[in-house]
């Protein structure tokens, strides 16, 4: 039997509802502060990522799907769709207009890596990015748009944030953690003893439990800032205390990508990173384009769909029909199935027997559906042109015209 790749999913039933969900509320969210969805190509030319995202990382070194195409042309299927937007904000001519430019998506991205709890090869990713603004004020923004979605989720996580400073700062940080990790050089994992050479800012990122005891005691990166980048970190946590988000200072967050500056952030929950995030004003003009400042994060949907399953916070989501309407004899069927569609135009989630069954297996299929109302039209109930409708938790039961039953006010309004 054939199976789907390793690092894979099907998404269905009633773990698409989750997906719906969340969807939808991502898309309320992202029009309340601003942002309009663009869709990026899903493999790009090779190089963007290798100036974008940036050569030293795991995702370009190891993880990244990279083909030739018939024309002999490196592509790789996107791991992220950050350095996509930035290309597509230069080529598309969004530097012209008004700034800033506020852009949202939700994909899949692509890494191979080994799948773990929450974690795939194949993941879908809902991401914003903010072009054209440099001032604390737009990572205020972002933070506030991720924590406004997962609070409206029913999401309890905690902000962690920092600065890694502009490129002066962290050529100043480096020496310093250079210095440190020499020191330390041989409890280093593998991975980390190459980092050490390469970009040593990523050896604060790694997960292998020895190092992270090494760098219990390794210098803070905030000792590094320069005047500048201070002030505006501290004016990012004056402005989050004043918007009342909660955030915690964490001196470890550096994030894996090479193309962050100044501000990093991340919404953790359980030891997970929910979303990941910070500034990037070089990422622009390293892939082409003029230096603009930018800042964004990412969301693994695979992850907040675990997290939302396993806090059990979904009870408001209604995907259950409004009214199951039943029906006997031919006649009894068109007219339900008139009804269901008339309901449907309405907004109203109605549901009809499509497959033949008796009217005792028809209300045992509405209670499998866990629908609100019933109802069942016979040649009594089209000849008057009214019936009773049901209401399956208190078994109440009131005549209704079947002209005016869009009208019903038993039918409430749901989450979809």
């Amino acid at each position: 039997m054939l199976q789907a790749p390793r690092g894979t999913q099907d998404i269905y039933g009633e773990e698409m509802k989750i997906w719906r969900y969340i969807e939808n509320n991502v898309r309320q969210i992202t029009d309340v502060y601003g942002y309009s969805e663009i869709r990026v190509p899903i493999f790009e030319h090779t190089e963007l990522f290798l100036r974008g995202v940036g050569d030293t990382t795991d995702v370009v070194q190891k993880e990244m799907y990279t083909f030739e195409d018939k024309g002999g042309r490196s592509l790789s299927l996107r791991p992220e769709q950050t350095a996509g937007t930035a290309r597509a904000f230069i080529e598309r001519g969004m530097h012209n207009q008004p700034q800033p430019t506020k852009l949202f998506y939700i994909g899949p991205n692509f890494r191979y890596e080994r799948p773990q709890e929450g974690r795939f090869r194949q993941h879908t990713q809902f991401g914003i990015e903010a072009f054209g603004a440099g001032g604390f004020g737009a990572e205020a923004e972002v933070i506030s748009l991720g924590w406004e979605l997962l609070s409206a989720l029913g999401l309890d996580v905690t902000v962690n944030l920092n600065s890694i400073g502009c490129a002066d700062c962290r050529k100043i940080y480096h020496e310093r953690l250079k210095k440190f990790l020499g020191e330390q050089f041989e409890g280093l994992c593998g991975v980390c003893k190459q980092r050490f050479e390469k970009n040593p800012l990523r050896v604060l990122d790694c997960k292998m439990l020895s190092c992270k005891d090494l760098l219990e005691h390794a210098p803070s990166v905030l000792d590094s800032l320069d005047e500048a980048c201070l002030a505006h970190f501290n004016g990012l946590q004056e402005l989050l205390t004043r918007m009342k988000i909660p955030f915690v200072i964490n001196p470890k967050i550096v994030r894996g990508l090479d193309y962050y500056t100044r501000t990093v952030f991340e919404f953790i929950k359980d030891g997970l990173t929910v979303i990941g995030g910070g500034r990037y004003d070089t990422l622009v003009e390293q892939v082409g384009g003029t230096a603009t400042p930018a800042v964004g994060f990412g969301m693994g949907m695979e992850r907040l769909v675990l997290l939302l399953q396993k806090q059990g916070s979904l009870a408001q989501i209604c995907d259950a029909p409004q009214i199951f309407i039943g029906h006997m004899g031919d006649e009894g069927f068109a007219k339900a199935q008139e009804l269901t569609h008339a309901l449907r135009r309405a907004g109203i989630r109605a549901e009809s027997d499509l497959i033949g069954r008796g009217v005792k297996a028809q209300m045992k299929y509405a209670n499998k559906l866990n629908a609100r109302y019933t109802m069942i039209l016979g040649e009594t109930e089209i000849a008057e042109n009214a019936a009773n409708i049901k209401n399956m938790e208190t078994s109440e039961q009131e005549r209704v015209q079947l002209a005016e039953l869009a009208e019903f006010g038993g039918f409430r309004a749901c989450t979809k």
